[in-house]
């Protein structure tokens, strides 16, 4: 077997586990986290050099907002408590999306996880939040056209939000469905 290069994850069915437990979504959402804590792991021991979790779809927009401000709020207490474990790990994250719409203080402290971890090399963990891939289409071609760029297959990849990074070698769907989901539909091509 090919050694694994970049595995995608699209976290689904979180919050339909949480309430067949009878403990509710965000219950679910919150469990979540712990098994992508385990993931990154599993990476590092595994020696997989990136990951990429899609995290909050631009889809996801039309849940209600409590559970939409609970996720926003599991993300940012996430990084403020875990984020020196992130950097002694020599994790790099990155976002794939536009994180201009989250809510200031999810934006804030998502950029303080970039920064602090831009030069990390052991595991890139992307984090595909408000991440729609028809989207991220689209703003390529735009992008592509404003600088006078020859559209391309070639053109087009190397201007995605995973631009210098290969494409996932295996997509895992947590959840049970067997779809896409507007998810890395570029990359995810073979």
């Amino acid at each position: 077997m090919n050694k694994l290069n970049h595995v995608a994850f699209i976290m689904d069915g979180n919050g339909r586990w949480g309430k067949k437990k009878t403990k509710g979504r965000n219950y679910g959402h919150l469990q979540g986290v712990k098994t992508v804590q385990k993931i990154v792991q599993g990476a590092i021991k595994l020696n997989i050099p990136i990951i990429t979790f899609y995290v909050f779809s631009t889809e996801n927009w039309k849940r209600p907002k409590k559970e939409i401000n609970f996720l926003f709020n599991l993300i940012s207490l996430y990084f403020k408590r875990e984020l020196q474990n992130v950097i002694k790990n020599n994790i790099k994250i990155k976002i794939l999306g536009k994180i201009s719409s989250l809510p200031v203080a999810t934006r804030n402290n998502l950029k303080i996880a970039i920064n602090k971890t831009k030069k990390n090399n052991k595991l890139i963990v992307n984090l595909a939040i408000n991440y729609g891939s028809k989207s991220e289409i689209v703003n390529t071609i735009v992008k592509l056209k404003k600088r006078g760029l020859e559209i391309s297959e070639k053109t087009i990849s190397n201007n995605l939000y995973t631009e210098k990074l290969p494409n996932p070698d295996i997509l895992v769907r947590t959840g049970g469905q067997k779809r896409l989901s507007n998810f890395m539909l570029w990359q995810l091509a073979y």
